[in-house]
């Protein structure tokens, strides 16, 4: 078993920080206007799902000997009204560049991509199990 872990902490009521084991660190808040300087969690799933696809689609047209000039994703999600805010639907837009790629091997690729490799597309899918501790000072 491939096991990933982090570490959230709060840094005050709307920042957070989380670390991975070997120290990568992403800023988080849930600031709007001009207060905000990173990303949302729901902004972060966003661009885990389209980072993911990312490395795949690439690798795979690389793999096919196929000229990657530039790549990018444009991801969009619609949220629930209500709570909680969960994303109703998820847009993905692949765009290459590439002066040999034909639009159905690129099609196929996204395809395979987004719906049999991506782990993160499989794991919005997912159980989510878990447990609560509270923990008091000294």
């Amino acid at each position: 078993m491939n096991k990933k872990q982090i570490t959230l902490r709060m840094i005050s009521d709307h920042e957070y920080e989380s670390v991975n084991t070997t120290g990568n660190k992403v800023q988080i808040d849930m600031y709007t206007g001009e207060e905000k300087q990173h990303q949302s969690p729901m902004e972060l799933l966003l661009s885990g799902l389209a980072g993911c696809s990312a490395v795949d689609t690439v690798l795979m047209m690389k793999k096919k000997r196929r000229n990657v000039q530039d790549f990018k994703i444009e991801a969009e999600g619609i949220r629930n009204d209500g709570t909680p805010s969960f994303y109703k639907s998820i847009q993905l837009h692949f765009m290459l560049t590439s002066p040999d790629a034909t639009q159905s091997e690129f099609e196929k690729v996204v395809k395979l991509a987004v719906g049999k490799y991506c782990s993160v597309a499989s794991s919005l899918k997912s159980e989510i199990n878990y447990t609560a501790e509270v923990i008091r000072p000294a």
